[in-house]
């Protein structure tokens, strides 16, 4: 092998070794991405929803907890949590407890594929083609979720796994719907489809993970807004390109952020979070730092 290839070679592999180690930095780069929708009827007062998502929480990680438990700081008027939460049952009390500050807050929640199972390793490289997690097979769920759910409850928020809700939040009547997880298969948006509420100010829709099958479904329903979470943004991504992978039937350009999504003659403003975490076997972010966000609903402009 020549000397020049052997150069390239080792070049290539310095960068590669850059990269990967910056991935593992930006993963613990906590932020919070402020949003602004236009979206209330004209003459209301704005309305501030924290959306929080895959955070995949493990017990030694404590600048994550520092980072959850700072989000009361915000003072949103609504949490909305789109699952993903643990990746190991003793996590449950802690994360918990980093909500506490924001238990009188309203909210709501569904679950993801790791609040059922723990993750499992998987060959870093595989990301590339086949996303960030695996559905898991018909067993058992092995993360006690219903601990979990039973403690988000007690802090006030509303479980939406195939269930409708109303909440009166800051003057506004809201109308969510909510599904289990599609990633696992568990979705059934029969259990909630339907026309949206005509007395409600916003009908929102809330999953897991965003396939379009449900966007589908929710937008042709006559939801308002969408909020999703699954992708990680991407986790992996390239300056001045973007995602690489979505992780479901998303296509990239929407994999985080505002976007919007039309079925039919509807449209549906759609919101994805790119989480606070990563799985513990794929611990790093590129070009893509793990976020919460503070989405502020304001009224349209005429």
């Amino acid at each position: 092998m020549t000397r020049p290839v052997l150069r390239a070679l080792g070049a290539t592999a310095a960068v590669g070794a850059a990269c990967f180690g910056w991935g593992l930095v930006e993963a613990a780069q906590f932020t919070v991405r402020r949003v602004d929708l236009p979206i209330l009827r004209a003459g209301g007062k704005p309305l501030r929803i924290l959306h929080v998502s895959d955070i995949h929480l493990t017990t030694s990680q404590h600048f994550k907890l520092d980072f959850v438990r700072s989000l009361a700081e915000l003072e949103p008027d609504l949490v909305v949590n789109t699952g993903d939460n643990i990746a190991q049952a003793e996590a449950v009390f802690p994360l918990l407890a980093a909500w506490n500050r924001l238990r009188f807050v309203p909210g709501v929640f569904v679950f993801g594929s790791n609040d059922y199972y723990k993750p499992s390793f998987r060959n870093p490289l595989r990301y590339l083609t086949h996303g960030a997690s695996e559905a898991k097979g018909p067993s058992d769920p092995d993360l006690p979720w219903e601990k979990l759910r039973d403690g988000m409850a007690r802090c006030g928020w509303v479980d939406l796994t195939h269930r409708r809700a109303t909440l009166e939040v800051n003057g506004y009547t809201l109308a969510f719907r909510g599904v289990d997880d599609a990633h696992l298969g568990r979705d059934d948006y029969s259990t909630v489809a339907g026309p949206s509420d005509p007395e409600a100010d916003l009908n929102i829709g809330v999953t897991h993970a965003p396939y379009l099958r449900l966007l589908d479904a929710m937008t042709a329903d006559g939801m308002d807004l969408i909020l999703a979470g699954h992708t990680h943004g991407g986790q992996v991504c390239v300056p001045g390109y973007g995602a690489l992978v979505t992780n479901c039937d998303l296509d990239a350009a929407r994999v985080k952020g505002l976007s919007s999504h039309s079925f039919g003659r509807r449209t549906a403003r759609l919101h994805v979070s790119a989480g606070v975490g990563t799985s513990p076997y794929a611990p790093y972010r590129f070009a893509c730092r793990p976020e919460a966000t503070l989405l502020t609903l304001v009224p349209v402009s005429h």
